[in-house]
């Protein structure tokens, strides 16, 4: 009986031993700690819209517009419904004429009739001698807003399946024509 109760015992210990050490574990990967970016970048993209005079120089085109719109004006009420598509040079500082280091591929749709706003689905793509492969982004971007945050989705290359933060700022515009976006990218999962 006493060897019963002494291997009974030493389960119950070991048990709840278990459940403590177990509940421990629990507490520490419920905890939400600051993260650091593996990687952080910085990039300005010029986006040149066509206008109907412009064809030797345009990066981006729009390629739908909604009823009371156009092909080659951006259409009233805070461009609701056109969806633009573009290929701009990215270079590291903020000046156009500076040798591009990749090209901003993608398209950017407004989607509310009420303020600026816009949805963008792009890529990054570098061949050069210091980065290969491609960044992807997405998300949302309220353009009246000073900084705005989509998302690292994935890439190719030296940032083979990476994913973060970009944070986007208007860095210049010329009315409807023309604007340049500075990009801070912030990434978290590096390869």
């Amino acid at each position: 009986m006493a060897k019963s109760f002494l291997a009974l015992a030493i389960i119950l210990y070991f048990c709840l031993f278990q459940c403590f050490a177990a509940s421990g574990s629990m507490r520490k990967a419920k905890r939400i700690r600051a993260r650091i970016p593996c990687k952080t970048l910085v990039f300005y993209f010029h986006d040149i819209i066509y206008n109907g005079h412009n064809a030797g120089n345009a990066t981006a085109a729009i390629v739908g517009a909604p009823a009371w719109g156009n092909m080659t004006i951006l259409a009233s009420q805070n461009h609701f419904g056109d969806l633009v598509v573009f290929d701009d040079p990215i270079t590291l500082d903020n000046n156009l004429h500076s040798t591009p280091v990749g090209r901003a591929q993608g398209f950017y749709i407004y989607d509310k009739k009420e303020i600026f706003t816009a949805w963008l689905g792009f890529s990054f793509v570098f061949n050069s001698t210091e980065h290969k492969g491609s960044i992807n982004f997405a998300g949302a971007d309220p353009l009246m807003n000073k900084t705005r945050d989509i998302s690292v989705i994935g890439g190719t290359g030296d940032f083979f399946m990476t994913r973060g933060i970009a944070t986007l700022m208007t860095d210049a515009f010329e009315g409807e024509v023309y604007f340049r976006l500075r990009v801070e990218i912030n990434l978290y999962e590096c390869w």
